[in-house]
């Protein structure tokens, strides 16, 4: 066969833990390529809010998901890692000798001695809100995530949704807004107790609206809302000024074609075990928000922490019979040279 390209490790995924797998697995000598659907990296992370602060990665009190990402990519620099965008793996084939060949919906052909799984939860696709006639909406002025701030500045703005997302956009567009309505169809939330206390004491100052009840119609022409309808709240149906509206109903998760690969599956999620995050297919490893293990939390944090105990795994299988020596970044000359901090 003609045209396969080899690599130590074939990543599926360049999210932050696919990302940061590439820097434990070069720590020793692993040459790895990452191949993701997407048409740059960062995974969700880039692609539904590069804008949006996080505040639980260690060392950093708060950054921004696409200034995560950066970071990632300048730390790995060093390992000189190969990337393919705009693609699905599509199928997986064991070979005779233990390693895989993989095949993309585009034909190209991979073989690797390991293959680690860090795709997220799979393919999301957000759920579209049941407004009827939204459709023509889609894209102009309803969207299904932030990626620059800056297009919602100076608009009318009607956030739909009680979780997380809605409350975080709802206090981080607020200062660029020209008004801001959070629409829930109860006073509860299934968001941070802390964003909701925001909330409520930014509305307390009028500075952004919160209505209970739900959007039940659009107004506007040619893709471009002028107001919303909200009904069901304590003063019946009312329409408010809506230039721009940000529904949140949560997301629909995907494994395409991974569910194929013969892995044990769990409610679409791949069990791993938690000395080295090994699938039930030795050689095949998942880490991050797409594996399951008791005691499993999905936090980018618990998706670094599983790439390291999975390199040392991935190791034995790429280069048996080698010593593998425990050295820390911060003593070790030899890992400093590869990290190009030495000469």
């Amino acid at each position: 066969m003609t045209g396969i390209i080899s690599t130590d490790v074939l990543i599926v995924g360049a999210g932050p833990v696919g990302l940061f797998a590439v820097f434990e697995l070069g720590l020793f000598d692993m040459k790895c390529h990452l191949i993701d659907i997407l048409d740059k990296p960062g995974g969700q992370c880039a692609e539904l809010y590069p804008e949006k602060p996080i505040y639980d990665i260690p060392g950093w009190p708060s950054i921004s998901a696409q200034g995560l990402v950066d970071k990632l990519l300048e730390q790995i620099h060093p390992f000189k890692p190969d990337f393919t965008y705009n693609r699905m793996v599509s199928s997986l084939e064991k070979l005779e000798d233990g390693s895989f060949r993989v095949t993309t919906d585009e034909n190209e052909v991979f073989e690797a001695k390991v293959v680690v799984i860090a795709a997220g939860g799979g393919s999301f696709q957000p759920k579209r809100p049941p407004i009827p006639g939204i459709e023509p909406y889609e894209g102009k002025s309803v969207f299904y995530s932030v990626r620059r701030m800056e297009d919602f500045r100076g608009h009318d703005l009607v956030i739909v949704g009680g979780g997380d997302s809605a409350l975080d956009w709802t206090l981080n567009l607020q200062p660029v807004a020209k008004s801001v309505t959070l629409v829930h169809r109860r006073p509860e939330f299934r968001a941070a107790p802390d964003s909701v206390n925001k909330m409520y004491a930014m509305q307390e100052m009028k500075q952004l609206e919160f209505r209970v009840g739900q959007v039940t119609g659009l107004t506007g022409a040619d893709g471009q809302l002028s107001s919303a309808t909200i009904k069901g709240g304590p003063d019946g149906d009312i329409e408010v000024p809506c230039t721009r509206m940000l529904p949140f109903f949560g997301l629909t998760m995907k494994l395409g074609p991974i569910a194929e690969w013969g892995l044990n599956l769990h409610e679409n999620l791949i069990p791993v075990d938690t000395e080295k995050f090994q699938t039930s297919v030795p050689g095949i490893f998942a880490v991050g928000d797409i594996n399951s293990y008791p005691g499993k939390l999905k936090l980018i944090l618990s998706g670094f922490h599983e790439v390291a105990l999975m390199a040392q795994a991935a190791k034995r299988i790429v280069s048996p019979g080698e010593r593998i020596v425990f050295q820390y970044t911060t003593s070790s000359t030899s890992l400093q040279k590869k990290l190009g901090v030495v000469g």
